[in-house]
Protein backbone atom coordinates (compact mmCIF):
# COMPACT_ATOMS: atom_id res chain seq x y z
CA UNK A 1 0.00 0.00 0.00
CA UNK A 2 1.60 3.63 -0.59
CA UNK A 3 1.16 6.99 2.19
CA UNK A 4 -1.14 8.14 -1.07
CA UNK A 5 -3.52 5.38 -0.93
CA UNK A 6 -3.51 5.55 3.13
CA UNK A 7 -4.54 9.39 2.63
CA UNK A 8 -7.29 8.35 -0.01
CA UNK A 9 -8.83 5.65 2.59
CA UNK A 10 -8.39 7.88 5.42
CA UNK A 11 -9.51 11.33 4.12
CA UNK A 12 -6.42 12.73 5.39
CA UNK A 13 -4.61 16.18 4.36
CA UNK A 14 -1.16 16.01 3.80
CA UNK A 15 0.85 18.20 6.32
CA UNK A 16 4.14 17.09 5.31
CA UNK A 17 5.81 15.04 2.28
CA UNK A 18 3.79 15.49 -0.99
CA UNK A 19 6.45 14.27 -2.81
CA UNK A 20 7.20 11.09 -0.96
CA UNK A 21 3.23 9.98 -0.90
CA UNK A 22 4.60 7.17 -3.78
CA UNK A 23 6.41 5.30 -0.94
CA UNK A 24 5.56 1.86 -0.17
CA UNK A 25 4.24 0.53 3.43
CA UNK A 26 3.86 -3.08 4.56
CA UNK A 27 2.57 -2.21 7.57
CA UNK A 28 1.72 0.19 10.66
CA UNK A 29 0.90 0.46 14.24
CA UNK A 30 -1.51 3.16 16.46
CA UNK A 31 -0.83 4.57 19.62
CA UNK A 32 -1.27 7.53 21.70
CA UNK A 33 2.16 6.14 23.83
CA UNK A 34 5.36 6.47 22.55
CA UNK A 35 7.08 3.80 24.97
CA UNK A 36 4.89 1.43 23.27
CA UNK A 37 6.30 2.40 20.24
CA UNK A 38 9.74 2.00 21.18
CA UNK A 39 9.06 -1.35 23.29
CA UNK A 40 6.92 -3.44 21.16
CA UNK A 41 7.19 -1.90 17.46
CA UNK A 42 9.49 -3.73 14.80
CA UNK A 43 9.77 -2.32 11.58
CA UNK A 44 6.58 0.07 11.12
CA UNK A 45 6.24 2.25 8.37
CA UNK A 46 3.16 3.93 9.82
CA UNK A 47 2.15 5.28 13.25
CA UNK A 48 -1.57 6.48 13.56
CA UNK A 49 -1.67 8.80 17.32
CA UNK A 50 -3.33 11.51 18.56
CA UNK A 51 -0.55 12.24 20.34
CA UNK A 52 0.53 16.12 19.48
CA UNK A 53 4.36 16.42 20.51
CA UNK A 54 7.85 16.60 18.75
CA UNK A 55 8.73 13.23 21.00
CA UNK A 56 6.02 11.50 18.54
CA UNK A 57 7.88 12.47 15.47
CA UNK A 58 11.32 11.45 17.14
CA UNK A 59 10.14 8.38 17.62
CA UNK A 60 9.12 7.41 14.37
CA UNK A 61 12.58 8.81 12.79
CA UNK A 62 14.43 6.14 15.60
CA UNK A 63 12.21 3.60 14.08
CA UNK A 64 12.62 4.30 10.46
CA UNK A 65 8.69 5.07 9.91
CA UNK A 66 7.93 6.60 6.84
CA UNK A 67 4.54 8.49 7.63
CA UNK A 68 2.55 9.23 10.62
CA UNK A 69 -0.99 9.89 10.93
CA UNK A 70 -2.73 12.16 13.19
CA UNK A 71 -6.11 11.11 14.17
CA UNK A 72 -8.56 12.49 15.29
CA UNK A 73 -8.49 16.33 13.60
CA UNK A 74 -5.09 16.65 15.84
CA UNK A 75 -2.59 18.96 13.98
CA UNK A 76 1.00 19.28 14.77
CA UNK A 77 3.04 22.43 15.29
CA UNK A 78 5.62 24.25 13.20
CA UNK A 79 8.55 22.36 15.24
CA UNK A 80 7.19 18.65 14.68
CA UNK A 81 6.44 19.39 10.75
CA UNK A 82 9.94 20.86 10.87
CA UNK A 83 11.58 17.67 12.62
CA UNK A 84 9.39 15.68 9.81
CA UNK A 85 10.58 17.63 6.93
CA UNK A 86 14.19 16.73 8.43
CA UNK A 87 13.39 13.25 8.63
CA UNK A 88 11.43 13.09 5.46
CA UNK A 89 8.76 11.62 7.16
CA UNK A 90 5.20 12.08 5.45
CA UNK A 91 2.57 14.09 7.68
CA UNK A 92 -0.82 13.03 7.38
CA UNK A 93 -4.21 14.42 9.69
CA UNK A 94 -7.30 12.86 9.17
CA UNK A 95 -10.74 13.20 11.03
CA UNK A 96 -11.24 9.79 11.86
CA UNK A 97 -10.80 8.60 15.20
CA UNK A 98 -7.48 6.01 15.96
CA UNK A 99 -10.37 2.93 15.95
CA UNK A 100 -12.12 3.72 13.16
CA UNK A 101 -8.41 4.51 10.81
CA UNK A 102 -6.62 1.48 12.39
CA UNK A 103 -9.88 -0.50 11.12
CA UNK A 104 -9.96 0.98 7.95
CA UNK A 105 -6.52 0.07 7.06
CA UNK A 106 -6.02 -3.49 8.38
CA UNK A 107 -9.33 -3.78 6.12
CA UNK A 108 -7.48 -2.51 3.41
CA UNK A 109 -4.56 -5.45 3.53
CA UNK A 110 -2.32 -3.27 6.09
CA UNK A 111 -1.07 -5.25 8.58
CA UNK A 112 1.04 -4.52 12.16
CA UNK A 113 3.75 -5.79 13.25
CA UNK A 114 4.89 -9.59 14.06
CA UNK A 115 5.48 -9.15 17.78
CA UNK A 116 8.33 -11.64 18.97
Amino acid sequence: MTIREIRDLLDADVICGEDLLEEDVHSACGSDMMSDVLAYVKDQAVLLTGLVNSQVIRTAAMMDMLCVVFVRSKVPSPEMIELAKDSSIVLLASKKRMYEACGTLFAHGLNGAKHE
